[in-house]
């Protein structure tokens, strides 16, 4: 498999594992789209990190394999290939994005696919397909403007431009940078954190903030107010509340 997915102490991670740079052809994105439906759906899967090992994190698309197909082709398969970075985009439960080495194209566009990206201190982001005669294709035009802003978005698709991890830093286009070797130790130190919160309420406030941000603020605070009001109904509510009462804050231990 081109892509695989472990799961220990309710963090699933998604490995892209196609040496030797992770290049997302066909079957990879395919199975990038199942992995995230899996995770998804499984219980036991509480928050996820996605990472392309120690060494790179994904170099962008197969080039060999798009060359080859015409406008028709494209036509047919470019629906797939968004439908499998929104499956991740979509997966309801908090997701990390671990970092190493080259997130280019593809490989950009599905990091900003996560919730949080750390990177290691040698990676290098950026949507080249200009350089090709192309544009990004798999939301880099939509999730990198919706980050950084459209003027940051801009410069980054024009130039096809690579920028390192100091700089990707400064645009907000990763939210922590540390050595290499620690990446996946803090990114699933990150998740983990979370896989022990309260899912349901880790679930309303990623959907409440995605979902606000692609409408007017009215609609937006309809769904948080929405999302509020009907956690009331959940146990992890009783229970983080007993343990604020009686125990103070941070010490709920939730189900």
């Amino acid at each position: 498999m081109t892509v695989n997915l472990e799961v220990a102490d309710g963090v699933g991670t998604i490995r892209l594992d196609r040496p030797p740079m992770n290049a997302l052809d066909i079957a990879t994105q395919d199975r990038l789209r199942e992995l995230a439906e899996e995770v998804t759906r499984r219980d036991d899967v509480r928050a996820v990190v996605v990472w392309g090992g120690e060494k790179v994190f994904a170099a962008g698309a197969d080039i060999k394999e798009m060359q080859a197909m015409d406008h028709a082709a494209m036509v047919v398969r470019s629906k797939g290939l968004q439908d499998a970075f929104t499956a991740v985009a979509r997966i309801p439960k908090p997701v990390v994005a671990a970092i190493t080495g080259y997130a280019l194209g593809g490989g950009c566009e599905l990091a900003l696919c996560a919730d949080f990206r750390i990177a290691a201190d040698n990676a290098k982001l950026g949507q080249p397909e200009i350089l090709l005669g192309l544009i990004p294709g798999a939301g880099g035009t939509q999730r990198l403007a919706r980050l950084v802003g459209p003027s940051k978005a801009k410069d980054l698709i024009f130039t096809g431009r690579q920028v390192k991890a100091d700089e990707a830093l400064a645009l907000g286009l990763v939210d922590r940078v540390v050595p290499a070797a620690e990446v996946y130790e803090q990114a699933h130190a990150w998740a983990a954190r979370l896989a022990a919160g309260p899912a349901l309420a880790l679930r309303a406030a990623k959907e409440s903030v995605d979902a606000g941000l692609e409408t007017d603020i009215d609609t937006g605070l309809t769904i948080e107010r929405t999302w509020f009001a009907g956690l009331f109904a959940t146990e992890d509510r009783e229970t983080g509340m007993r343990s604020f009462v009686e125990e103070g804050p941070g010490k709920a231990k939730f189900r």
